[in-house]
């Protein structure tokens, strides 16, 4: 699967990793679980970077906010009572979906972003939680929005990058609040076909005070629904407003079709777990549709 890797490296520092990223001219792929890795194993990879043993492992809270390493696992997330408290346990809820507990095991938070698929579920979740990321690079490090991270991935502007870690804010404060993962895919164990993530807060007269939803595999990357949150926000809720939401949603997307459903399948299904989302928020906040 690998004989065309000429070396692997097992840095000890975030500084060493970015250098060998550097020096080995593109040709390098960053590893910690390897469970991307492995089922791509690229002809072009000629040098395989471990980056397990630089201190990336870890959850913290900083400043009031839940700072995580990139190579802290899914089963880390999973389990850290610090991420469970996050935001209705939201990252914990999408990190318990990404495969079997033997990937969940090996697959960290850093690969699922930096892998670049727009099924990754934790991207779409980083976004709805308006994460930042931290990248090293030859010129230092540097904070970024999730949402530019991925647009810049996807364009190629990562590649001599390493991901150091994700930066969660504290949610807005206050009552009436609710989150919500939801999760589409051929089985349990499989990619999703379409993810949302939602969090939501109401006001005393059940009318919305903001509102974020983020999907992903509709798009190149995982996306907000911009023009769908719009046409809630400042509005009561109800059957009919949630209902114009969806169709905001659906005409944001733009899934393509492949092996696993076409993209008609999952625009429609796009609007119905964004509904569903929103619904699961609503009903936390004390608002049953």
């Amino acid at each position: 699967m690998f004989e065309q890797v000429e070396a692997f490296y097992r840095p000890a520092s975030v500084r060493e990793a970015v250098r060998l990223l550097q020096s080995c001219k593109g040709r390098a792929r960053v590893v910690a679980g390897g469970t991307d890795v492995v089922v791509e194993a690229g002809h072009a990879v000629r040098f395989l970077i471990d980056i397990t043993h630089t201190g990336l492992s870890y959850i913290r809270r900083k400043d009031g906010a839940c700072v995580i390493g990139a190579t802290t696992t899914m089963a880390g997330l999973e389990e850290s009572a610090v991420v469970r408290g996050l935001a209705g346990g939201l990252l914990a809820r999408a990190a318990a979906t990404c495969g079997s507990m033997q990937v969940r095991n090996l697959a960290t938070l850093g690969g699922n972003m930096a892998n670049g698929s727009p099924a990754a579920d934790l991207a779409t979740v980083l976004l709805a939680l308006d994460a930042e990321v931290v990248v090293a690079g030859a010129a230092g490090r540097k904070k970024l929005p999730v949402g530019e991270y991925l647009a810049q991935g996807a364009a190629g502007g990562m590649r001599k990058s390493l991901l150091v870690e994700a930066i969660i804010p504290r949610p807005a404060g206050g009552k009436r609040r609710g989150w919500s993962f939801q999760k589409l895919g051929r089985t349990a164990l499989d990619i999703s076909l379409v993810n949302v993530a939602a969090g939501i807060q109401l006001d005393a007269a059940g009318r919305v005070k903001w509102v974020r939803i983020a999907l992903g595999a509709v798009a190149p990357t995982a996306i907000r629904a911009r023009a769908a949150e719009e046409k809630l926000t400042g509005r009561k809720l109800d059957g009919a407003l949630l209902a114009e939401a969806c169709e905001a949603v659906m005409g944001a997307v733009d899934p393509i079709s492949d092996q696993r459903a076409s993209a008609a399948y999952r625009r429609r299904m796009s609007g119905l777990l964004a509904g569903r989302a929103v619904e699961e928020c609503a009903a936390q906040a004390g608002c049953v549709l």
